[in-house]
């Protein structure tokens, strides 16, 4: 009798993994913040300093590219000295980077400040951060814990993207470059209170996990942190289906992050829109990405991952071919139409892509997803510079709405070529 008490009252308490889910669902709210500051500033920073708009993406392009480059690394980093300790020390470099920004006057502390500090800080707590704690605390609703991290992204753009449009145009671009900095100080406690790494350090298994599972028992890494992030990528290079993920997954981030969080704003206003309507418009992507990224993870649970790949990216390309048309000094009804349907799939692709790799290369997953993340962003870095120098170039951004649109359909086809196999853990 006692027994079944017992296992009746553990059912009715939280189950601790919530809670980490929980920290980590604010933690990557603020990441999105930081990271989409830059994006508003472009047409200060060049009024003020009279850098091309080639220059200023330059540094967003290294955010971007650091972004993806260090999530394999912090994956490996997070097995060998803990979720706490990486997690605070990225958010220090972050309020470090924006801090500091306000002290400059030359091109190159943008791109060390924004884009190494920034890039750095907010790389080690990447999509690899969300594969990483999914992976360690939950057996059950994996797919849909992974959507709600992944919507974090989404909500910390749609929390921080009008305050910061309103803030640099009331008070100048350094105002919220302060407050991005204290934003990130801010979170550091939670962290440090409440995040854990393994069920097992509070002797607990993983989140539905059933007697007897191994699923969130500690694991000591042992040797070199680095040397274990590359040994996962040369394994995984040995198969193909590793080269379609990263592959469709670098255009998955040359046309959300790259093209539209980077230009969508200056595209806009180059068309008569006001900056605050157009970045007000971007956070409302933001808002519907929240639940079409919770509903694919849900799907992810119950439908082949591959098949959403195709339908995300297919859908995603159409949307961006007819975008040059719908742009305009105000949101007319069809570019709200856009906003819905292009919000609902920005990065739908993400839980399909953990599952695919947790299928594939089992233990080493995250490590894995980290790699192929670091290919989102170097298509997000390619778009982010390449885009503005086509702006430079031809005085608007049409040329790179069409080239993402026939990109995203090579995505579709790339998801298509990818097998399936049979679960490792």
């Amino acid at each position: 009798m006692t027994e079944i008490l017992e296992q009746k009252t553990a059912r009715r308490r939280l189950h601790r993994a919530w809670p980490v889910a929980a920290v980590g669902f604010i933690t990557l709210i603020g990441a999105a913040g930081f990271r989409s500051v830059p994006s508003v500033l472009l047409d200060p920073l060049h009024e003020e300093f009279g850098w091309s708009h080639a220059t200023i993406s330059g540094a967003v392009s290294i955010n971007l590219l650091l972004y993806g480059l260090i999530s394999p690394f912090a994956a490996a980093l997070m097995d060998r000295l803990g979720l706490r300790k990486v997690v605070s020390g990225a958010l220090v470099l972050i309020a470090l980077g924006s801090g500091l920004t306000i002290f400059m006057d030359s091109s190159w502390q943008l791109l060390l400040c924004w884009g190494l500090l920034v890039g750095v800080g907010t790389g080690s707590m990447s999509m690899t951060f969300v594969a990483t704690i999914t992976g360690r605390w939950f057996f059950e609703r994996r797919g849909l814990v992974t959507g709600i991290l992944t919507a974090a992204g989404a909500t910390g753009q749609l929390v921080f993207l009008p305050l910061i449009a309103l803030l640099a145009t009331s008070y100048g671009w350094r105002v919220p470059a302060l407050v991005a900095a204290g934003a990130a100080l801010a979170v550091v406690p939670l962290v440090l209170l409440f995040l854990r790494d393994y069920p097992s350090d509070v002797g607990l298994r993983a989140y539905g996990a059933p007697e007897g599972s191994a699923a969130g028992q500690r694991v000591e890494a042992t040797g070199n942190s680095g040397v274990r992030a590359l040994t996962a990528l040369w394994t995984a290079m040995h198969r193909p289906a590793f080269w379609m993920l990263a592959g469709g997954f670098a255009i998955c981030g040359a046309s959300t992050n790259g093209l539209i969080g980077t230009h969508f704003v200056t595209a806009a206003h180059d068309h008569g829109m006001p900056v605050t309507t157009a970045a007000s418009l971007l956070a409302l992507v933001g808002i519907f990405d929240v639940g079409g990224t919770i509903l694919s993870g849900w799907l992810t649970d119950r439908w082949d991952p591959r098949y959403l790949l195709i339908a995300y990216y297919s859908l995603r390309g159409l949307s961006l071919l007819v975008l040059p048309s719908l742009l305009g000094p105000t949101a007319e009804p069809s570019m709200w139409v856009f906003i819905i349907f292009y919000g609902l799939d920005w990065v739908a692709t993400v839980p399909p892509t953990v599952a695919l790799c947790r299928e594939w290369f089992g233990v080493d997953g995250p490590i894995v997803f980290g790699w192929v993340f670091a290919s989102h962003q170097i298509g997000a870095a390619a778009a982010a510079t390449g885009a503005g120098a086509i702006r430079d170039l031809q005085g608007s951004y049409n040329l790179a709405w069409y080239l993402a649109g026939g990109l995203c359909a090579a995505a579709a086809l790339m998801s298509a070529c990818i097998g399936r196999r049979i679960p490792v853990v």
